[in-house]
């Protein structure tokens, strides 16, 4: 703490929170990677669970941000972006539910770039940082099975079917060889956002790099492994999901955070 940064001396190592909405439930932890520990650096990770809007255009909103450690204050400014974003999004909640319900995707992707513009300029604070940011915006309203996602820089949703992780959003084009990803606040071009159909039964994963990756790429028993955790007929408790978002895989050491919704049949 006497280096000057206090924000990092008093973020906890693991973050667990949960929720329960009608039909939807949510666990949700962010983890600090071996490799901090290792370090004995702070968890750059960060994740926000809360509901937005009025009640008539109500969302249940789940965003994670993964701090990119090359840049000083990355921790922060995950932490504090996650939870700016969470506001903008409140404030034009009832503009997302209209676009949502007409299915106009270009207009989300207007409303989601102008709210990350207006979280950039909230945070100027002066201090160097980056991170990526990926949101899901589930309606508290059953009817609407349409869901919201957007984000920048790697990291995203997964939807889980029929015990088979599926990528739940299109692939980003670019090329193989390119390891970088982009960054809020200014390393990007625009924020993807899309429309994504759910059915209850379904378990939609949101999560950063620490937890997409290995999913991502071929670990098979990885994936399986939280497939049959987080895929059978009962949600997890918070204990159990905390313990089951802790499994290790093979030579990925960096943070990770990991919401996960489930929707039971009516």
């Amino acid at each position: 703490m006497r280096d000057g940064d206090g924000f990092a001396a008093f973020t906890p190592a693991v973050l667990l929170d949960g929720a329960q909405i009608g039909r939807l439930t949510v666990r949700a932890a962010s983890l600090r990677g071996d490799s901090h520990n290792w370090e004995g650096t702070c968890r750059q990770d960060a994740m926000v669970v809360t509901r937005v809007g009025p009640p008539e255009a109500e969302f249940l909103l789940l965003a994670v941000a993964d701090g990119v450690g090359s840049a000083t204050y990355s921790h922060l400014g995950s932490h504090q972006f996650a939870r700016q974003a969470a506001v903008e999004l409140d404030r034009v909640a009832e503009h997302i539910h209209a676009a949502l319900t007409a299915r106009d995707e270009g207009e989300l992707r207007g409303i989601a770039n102008k709210a990350v513009a207006h979280a950039v300029g909230a945070l100027r604070f002066g201090q160097e940082y980056a991170t990526t940011l990926h949101v899901l915006l589930v309606p508290t309203d059953p009817r609407i099975r349409e869901r919201v996602v957007f984000g920048v820089g790697d990291g995203g949703l997964f939807v889980l079917r029929e015990g088979r992780w599926e990528k739940g959003e299109p692939v980003s084009e670019g090329t193989l060889l390119d390891t970088r990803t982009e960054a809020l606040p200014h390393a990007y071009g625009t924020v993807k956002a899309h429309l994504l159909s759910a059915v209850p039964g379904e378990v939609l994963l949101l999560g950063t790099d620490g937890i997409t990756n290995p999913l991502t790429q071929q670990n098979p028993e990885f994936a399986q492994h939280l497939a049959h955790a987080w895929g059978g007929p009962e949600v997890p408790s918070l204990s159990d999901f905390l313990w089951q978002a802790q499994t290790r895989a093979k030579s990925y050491d960096d943070d990770r955070t990991v919401i996960c919704v489930w929707e039971a049949e009516a």
